[in-house]
């Protein structure tokens, strides 16, 4: 006889399809456009002179406006509502994505990087508390990982999608570097002015959600609200003295100084693999580590809501992405790409089993500042990642020094999740990790 599906289920089975592909469509648009100067890269400081040096200031300059404005714009949204803000974000990002066409030095890169860190500030914080208002403990690994199935996916279409635009060199008077940045911030722009139709901001203003469905899931959620308030901080300010968030913060950097120090590097280390410029070929193959990643973040969250294991599963995950970055620079071309896929899937896989850390412990405005704050100091190290990696190989003598110096730093992250509190990190996992 079959087993009736609970209300709750079914609440939470309508959200996902109703939310989660439009969430991770706007998340294939925000990576995709923050890191698609990897691509621009040879392109771009061939026809602008932007020095190495020049390149790591203005790929990581993105990060320090949008580490500055992260908290504030989820404090705004969890005030005015995801509908209206998400709206915002994306229309503007996107503007700003699609002026860097303009870029004609150092200077120019510089500022219109800093413009978009500021205009995209809020967004990946927004979406991670925009879950927590829908999707309660025992289903949250999975649908982060569901949500970051955006990153690879940005790879694996925007890789050919990069290399295809790179191509209309000298069509209709652009360079092709300058038709990329034109046509993905405008699909960004489009995307935002959709969010504002589509979205609801919480399932209180759902219409598509039946009644006893809604009131299922508003009871667990509120169940689950009630339970973080009395174990972990409900008020921003409680946060800042708060050392377990602290912890969240550095091992949430190392993460990012893991996953930029790829993002930024990967296309320019598959052309000097094929010995060939950046182009259509070159972001073919470069979207190979990314569906490695796509299998492996569907994959990993499910074992880890199923099993309660999500501390373990992260510590194994960034341990073994850091030696395939270790190994990647000291083998021949097919081992190197392996290891790249390796350490690609890890960097992205880890991310959502991390993020069931601070979404199960923090509550009110303590989760919409804390998970804000949380991102900010984390996205600084995709401002540290690429001028370290340039220092070290200039100090080093050695192009592979910065990824040596990357791939410890994913270790270190890895040796720190071990540390993790085991109390009342994520409710659903306490008996298995308590």
């Amino acid at each position: 006889m079959a087993v009736p599906v609970l209300p709750l289920d079914r609440a939470i089975a309508l959200a996902r399809r109703r939310l989660i592909p439009f969430l991770l469509l706007m998340y294939v648009a925000s990576f995709l456009d923050r890191a698609n100067i990897g691509f621009a890269k040879p392109a771009l400081q061939r026809s602008t002179g932007i020095s190495e040096a020049g390149y790591a200031l203005g790929a990581g300059l993105f990060f320090l406006t949008y580490a500055l404005l992260e908290v504030p714009s989820n404090l705004i949204m969890h005030r005015v509502g995801a509908r209206v803000w998400m709206s915002r974000i994306m229309v503007t990002w996107g503007l700003a994505s699609a002026a860097t066409m303009f870029v004609t030095g150092e200077k120019s890169f510089c500022l219109l990087r800093l413009l978009l860190g500021a205009t995209e500030a809020g967004f990946f914080p927004g979406v991670i508390l925009y879950l927590t208002y829908w999707f309660p403990n025992r289903s949250r690994g999975q649908i982060l990982g569901l949500f970051y199935l955006g990153a690879p996916l940005a790879f694996i279409f925007g890789g050919p999608l990069s290399g295809v635009l790179l191509d209309l060199q000298g069509k209709g008077s652009l360079q092709g570097w300058q038709w990329m940045f034109l046509v993905e911030g405008l699909l960004a722009v489009a995307g935002g002015i959709w969010a504002y139709w589509y979205l609801d901001n919480k399932p209180a203003n759902a219409g598509w959600l039946p009644a006893a469905e809604k009131a299922a899931l508003l009871a667990e959620l509120s169940a689950e609200e009630q339970e973080r308030r009395a174990h972990g901080p409900s008020v921003f300010f409680a946060v800042l003295a708060d050392v377990r968030v602290m912890r969240f913060a550095l091992i949430y950097f190392l993460i990012q100084m893991s996953v930029y120090g790829v993002v930024f590097y990967l296309p320019s280390e598959i052309a000097t693999l094929l010995g060939r410029s950046v182009g259509l070929q070159v972001g073919l193959v470069s979207a190979v580590p990314w569906i490695c990643a796509l299998t492996t973040v569907l994959w990993l969250p499910r074992v880890a809501d199923r099993y309660h294991s999500h501390r373990l599963l992260a510590r194994l995950t960034m341990a073994v992405a850091g030696l395939a970055s270790a190994a990647f620079p000291t083998h021949g071309s097919t081992v190197a790409l392996l290891a790249l896929c390796i350490a690609a899937s890890g960097f992205i896989a880890v991310q959502p089993l991390f993020w069931t850390f601070p979404t199960g412990y923090l509550a009110g405005n303590a989760a919409a500042g804390g998970i804000a704050m949380i991102n900010a100091l984390g996205a600084l190290g995709g401002f540290v990642a690429p001028n370290i990696k340039v220092w070290a190989d200039v100090h080093f003598g050695s192009q592979s020094a910065g990824l040596y110096v990357l791939a410890g730093t994913t270790l270190i992250g890895a040796l720190l999740i071990g540390f993790v509190s085991r109390q009342k990190l994520h409710p659903s996992a306490e008996t298995s990790e308590s």
